[in-house]
């Protein structure tokens, strides 16, 4: 059910992404707003800031997250592919369980902190299978979907497209517009990645283009949505631009800041 707005007649939302184990401060996301919204990875697999934090360094420890961010940054995918068979080979257990109960660990803490009501949906680093498991009812998840808050129909749009980082929830050009095209016209479109625009999809720090999505970029065109709002690229050259009539807004800072991105109206 959509949230009733507040005593003043107005609607206000907290939008973050890109959450990656910041619980402390997602656990106040939601703090003097109506709703919470979450267009994911929640989970923290490798800081690309701190390479002690997450589930690689844990498991292989910090000279060996710092050398596969090395291998990763300078574009060289194979290498690091071979750098991480072999240390898993190492793992007493297989590769999927070792990050299924590491991750199963995150979403227990970060699920429970979510305010009523939050919507969500994936990032390109999440397990959806996982989330029914963690997800309250205070929590709406979804996925080529829409719905109503305060008025104004939203749109989530999850997941990313296919990358040589081969990240757990990557799925095709066509199957990521089948899920563009079955949200159809809203006032705001959230998805994790952003559309296809050189100064959106460009990471200053990582200095590589991320991968963007045409159909998105073709839908903010042909529906002129009021915002698309999205994450996925920590550090992009520009934050914010318009797209004809909508206003894009890159609010995949949250682990790092710990500040959602306020929308009021």
């Amino acid at each position: 059910m959509a949230p009733t707005p507040g005593g003043n007649g107005r609607t206000r939302v907290h939008v973050v992404s890109d959450v990656h184990g910041n619980a402390r401060d997602l656990a106040r996301a939601g703090d003097g707003a109506d709703a919470l919204i979450c267009l994911g990875d929640l989970v923290l697999f490798l800081d690309y800031a701190d390479h002690s934090r997450g589930i690689f360094p844990d498991l292989f420890g910090v000279e060996n997250a710092d050398r596969i961010v090395e291998l990763r940054t300078a574009r060289r995918f194979e290498e690091a592919r071979e750098l991480g068979t072999r240390l898993w080979s190492g793992v007493g257990t297989d590769r999927a369980t070792a990050i299924e109960g590491a991750v199963r660990k995150q979403y227990a803490e970060m699920f429970a902190v979510l305010p009523t009501p939050t919507y969500a949906t994936y990032g390109n680093v999440d397990i959806p299978m996982l989330w029914p498991e963690y997800a309250g009812s205070g929590t709406t998840v979804l996925d080529g979907e829409r719905v109503e808050i305060g008025g104004r129909t939203f749109g989530f749009v999850g997941g990313g497209l296919r990358t040589p980082m081969r990240t757990p929830y990557e799925i095709s050009d066509e199957e990521y517009a089948a899920k563009i095209e079955a949200v159809g016209e809203v006032d705001v479109l959230c998805t994790h990645i952003p559309p296809e625009v050189p100064e959106l999809v460009y990471d200053t720090v990582a200095r590589r283009f991320e991968r963007g999505s045409r159909a998105l970029l073709d839908a903010i065109r042909r529906t002129r949505p009021r915002y698309s709002l999205f994450g996925h690229v920590h550090q992009p050259l520009a934050r914010r631009m318009r797209i004809g009539a909508t206003e894009c807004v890159n609010v995949g800072h949250f682990a790092g800041t710990g500040r959602p991105w306020a929308l009021e109206w």
